[in-house]
């Protein structure tokens, strides 16, 4: 590490040390300075005392992945400081580690409901919509009509006509999917999560089968999206996906149409949709 990376990681290892109360973990005695001792933060993080003492005097080298997650453990890090942790001390964030999402707060429902014209939905890592707003009820699909575990991207893509029907081109959007959906299970470290939803779309869909072992990987990020609506006819929108912050397992995935005519149809509809809500 360049001395002054290595000084950076020194100065946040001690400031988190020194925050935490020892009674809490058990340890006791007089001390001349707040927080833990060293050696007990090493004790705690099952590693060498002195090898934590150099980390904290800012030499003896980039320390492993494994050693700062123990460190990470022992002074009871946050993720966001776990994260800045690594790259402290490696220049780069750790590896994702998929946890299942909680649902979404009252204030991202709110953000997607600003989009009155044009579809939003947040998603998990593993595809799964977990929130809309009401342009995506009369564009996309009715979640809310749906059981819990069919409200999933790849399920409806593979598995539901009619949403195959309202699709231009099927086989090429069904196509980039797949790819994307693999890079995105990655990304967020669920591969081994998603096994079981990829062996029953296999199982249920030979053109998903047949995707999936093509082994293409895609950028999630934007593109356009044509689509043949039932009340709005054929029409064009463009997308965009956007990471939630200090949400790695969820994202926002906003479509806004090209055709400002049919952006004031949807408006109406779903002025329509909310009265009788």
């Amino acid at each position: 590490m360049p001395s002054g990376t290595a000084n950076t990681l020194a100065a946040f290892l001690k400031d988190r040390r020194t925050r935490l109360d020892p009674a809490a973990f058990g340890f006791s005695g007089r001390r001349r300075t707040p927080g833990l001792r060293r050696e007990e933060v090493a004790q705690r993080s099952n590693i060498s005392s002195t090898w934590y003492t150099w980390l904290e005097q800012g030499r003896g080298g980039a320390p492993s992945a494994d050693v700062l997650n123990r460190i990470a453990t022992g002074l009871m890090l946050t993720e966001i400081e776990r994260e800045h942790l690594f790259i402290l001390a490696l220049g780069r964030p750790p590896e994702m580690r998929y946890k299942p999402t909680l649902g979404v707060t009252p204030r991202l429902q709110r953000l997607l409901d600003c989009f009155d014209a044009c579809p939003a939905f947040i998603k998990t890592a593993t595809w799964d919509v977990v929130a809309w707003n009401r342009a995506a009820t009369i564009v996309l699909t009715d979640y809310g009509k749906l059981p819990v575990h069919q409200r999933n991207i790849l399920r409806l893509v593979f598995c539901n006509p009619a949403m195959r029907a309202k699709q231009h081109d099927w086989e090429g959007m069904a196509r980039f999917l797949v790819g994307a959906f693999r890079v995105d299970a990655a990304r967020a470290g669920a591969v081994a999560e998603v096994t079981e939803l990829v062996d029953e779309l296999c199982l249920k869909s030979p053109e998903f089968a047949k995707f999936w072992k093509e082994n293409d990987v895609y950028a999630p990020s934007d593109g356009v999206k044509q689509l043949q609506h039932p009340e709005l006819g054929a029409f064009a929108m463009e997308y965009s996906a956007f990471a939630v912050d200090g949400r790695p397992d969820l994202g926002l995935l906003v479509y806004n149409p090209l055709d400002d005519q049919v952006k004031d149809r949807i408006r109406v509809l779903v002025k329509r949709l909310t009265k009788r809500a």
